[in-house]
């Protein structure tokens, strides 16, 4: 057994789309600490449920109306806080989580030991996520196939709402095509389920670019997916070539995992191992 005041490294999961991150059990089970960030403003309501009620999921107010990309920065930053009392930080951000990385990175850059972008947005020539993904790098993205899953007018609602607990055939394909084309069925829908339904209006529009003298101080991961059908692989080797740019002395460590967006089991249990080698001594 560890001494009780063994100093180990904490992995804090940022929030991607949808609002949900967790770390993954496998990681904790070889000796490091894990949390996933919890988000202000609780998603989940009756109408959501099955039988549902489209109509009130279509109207009903998002308690994230009214809640800001620094709000959820500022959730972040205090796990940061927290953890760094016990060891070594390394904070992950997968997808649009990465833009929420680099804003905390710039917050508290010595806080953190190591940042991770998993297949995620690091904004350094563009301002936003939303100006990436208008890039021709860009152009092969399959996210226009998930706005069949909006369910709400967003100026009702104050915020995204996607019903992803739809049984249309037809919307469920392409989402397993663009999110986890290597999938089971099973491992596909496990992971609908592990989504909230509302997002924050105006996330991808959020400045997050960090600044080179603390973000950019901050050593840096980037995990390669692919076969990404989300963010395209282009899209993901021209923020590391503009990151790499803006601070050549302190440039992206790469890997790369043969996967779509979403890993699969076979391809999760390789992005543990990467973790698990990149823990701080």
């Amino acid at each position: 057994m560890p001494e009780p005041s063994r100093r180990v490294t904490t992995f804090v999961f940022a929030a991607g789309a949808n609002g949900v991150s967790a770390a993954p059990n496998e990681l904790v089970l070889r000796g490091h600490r894990g949390v996933g960030v919890e988000q202000p403003g609780q998603q989940f309501r009756l109408s959501y449920q099955a039988p549902q009620d489209l109509a009130g999921f279509a109207t009903e107010p998002s308690a994230l109306a009214g809640v800001t990309v620094a709000d959820q920065v500022a959730a972040t930053a205090e796990v940061v806080r927290r953890a760094a009392a016990h060891g070594p930080v390394v904070l992950v951000g997968a997808s649009i989580g990465g833009a929420a990385i680099s804003l905390v990175a710039d917050a508290v850059p010595d806080l953190i030991d190591l940042l991770v972008y998993d297949t995620a947005f690091c904004c350094v020539d563009l301002p936003t996520p939303d100006e990436y993904m208008a890039t021709p790098e860009a152009a092969d993205t399959r996210v226009g196939d998930l706005l069949g899953f909006a369910a709400a007018d967003p100026s009702v609602i104050g915020a995204v709402r996607f019903n992803w607990r739809t049984a249309d055939r037809t919307l469920l394909t392409k989402a397993k095509e663009a999110f986890l084309a290597e999938a089971t069925d099973a491992e596909f829908y496990a992971f609908l389920n592990s989504m909230a339904p509302d997002d924050l209006l105006g996330k991808g529009a959020t400045p997050a670019r960090g600044t080179r003298d603390r973000w950019g101080r901050v050593p840096r991961v980037y995990v390669r997916h692919l076969r990404d059908r989300i963010v395209p692989l282009a899209l993901q080797d021209r923020m590391i070539r503009e990151a790499d740019a803006a601070t050549p002395g302190n440039r992206f460590q790469v890997f790369d995992l043969d996967t779509s967006h979403v890993p699969d089991a076979p391809h999760m249990a390789q992005l543990v191992d990467i973790y698990d080698r990149l823990a701080p001594a």
